[in-house]
């Protein structure tokens, strides 16, 4: 059976043996109290890589947002979400909305509708937050972020990125011997863009393999969340395992990571264009999340089972849009050239 569901992107595991060692998995005591040592290494290093100042390790992203929207919700902000904002971003935003604090919803990627909803609601005193992914796979489709940055912050208002999908693949310097850029540090790194107007908060689940997430921005914005996050007094600090892990992971992509994105892209480059040889249109331009573009739901039932009886595993999940379910090959850099020219065999047989 081949895979196509997994987005580890790179394709880094960590096994235990390429891990250094521990002799305690987890502090036992809140991160607000204790963490381990690598802890603040790591969320520095990983700050770095994104064009950061400085970070702070969580658990998963669903603590940071939630602890971040929480601290906000306590200021006169209004919030601005991105249509195509990821859920777990959502629930941190449905925190403040909780509390009182206005949100409204623009069309996904369309700065002009921001711009003139910013113009609009220009008399109100509140601090507009705009709350962004950096990429979005289900369009395949960067977020016009410099232009969202420059229409909050000609409102004195913040940029809040979820970075997850682009970090580890996107990076500095596009060229074509680095289709996604170099060093993987995301979509403020491939930009060139931040301040202390900009917050970014991303998992290392996919592109490199970790479950933890780091925040990034100022340094003053971090330390003061670090110092009034509730989770971080309620819950434990990441295991010694992984950021054990992180830290295997920084190393591998600083030692192996240009060479695996190009080796991604390729063969990324390889299954649409045979993809297309045999008729079927895909979303998702160069990332490795490629999605076959809408038909009946029915027919993308029929389809999902006939990859199945050939051997293949994709994805299968509900469009972004409200639409009926998407087929979706997610392709990471173990996939061999033999398996992308099976997975398009069996898409020419059905």
């Amino acid at each position: 059976m081949l895979d196509f569901t997994s987005a580890l992107y790179l394709g880094f595991r960590h096994p235990s043996r390429s891990l250094r060692p521990w002799s305690q998995f987890t502090t036992g005591v809140p991160a607000a109290l204790a963490s381990p040592p690598e802890a603040d290494q790591v969320a520095q290093q990983l700050a770095a890589l994104q064009t950061c100042e400085a970070g702070v390790l969580g658990s998963s992203t669903f603590p940071l947002f939630w602890d971040l929207f929480g601290m906000l919700a306590c200021r006169p902000v209004t919030i601005y979400v991105d249509a195509g904002l990821y859920p777990i971003a959502r629930w941190g935003v449905e925190r403040a909305a909780a509390r009182g604090v206005p949100v409204h919803e623009f069309a996904h990627h369309d700065a002009e509708a921001l711009r003139r909803r910013l113009r609009r609601d220009g008399r109100d005193r509140r601090r507009p937050l705009l709350v962004t992914d950096g990429f979005c796979p289900a369009c395949g489709k960067p977020a016009p972020l410099s232009d969202y940055l420059d229409s909050v912050r000609t409102s004195g208002g913040m940029l809040i990125v979820d970075d997850t999908q682009a970090l580890g693949i996107f990076g500095h310097s596009p060229s074509p011997d680095a289709p996604y850029g170099r060093e993987g540090g995301g979509m403020l790194a491939q930009l060139q863009i931040g301040g202390p107007d900009v917050l970014l908060i991303g998992s290392l689940a996919k592109g490199f393999g970790v479950p933890v997430a780091v925040l990034g921005g100022s340094r003053t914005a971090v330390e003061e969340f670090a110092a009034n996050s509730q989770t971080r007094v309620h819950c434990s600090p990441p295991a010694v395992a992984v950021i054990r892990a992180a830290e295997h992971a920084l190393q591998v992509n600083h030692r192996s990571g240009d060479r695996l994105r190009l080796r991604l892209a390729g063969l990324v480059m390889r299954f649409r264009r045979k993809a297309a040889k045999a008729g079927f249109r895909f979303t998702g331009g160069l990332f490795p999340v490629q999605t076959l573009a809408p038909t009946s739901k029915a027919d993308t039932l029929r389809r999902h089972e006939s990859l199945l009886r050939r051997g293949v595993r994709t994805v299968l999940r509900q469009a972004a849009d409200g639409g009926g379910p998407r087929i979706s090959f997610v392709i990471t850099a173990r996939h061999t050239p033999e398996a992308i020219d099976r997975a398009a065999t069996a898409l020419t047989e059905i």
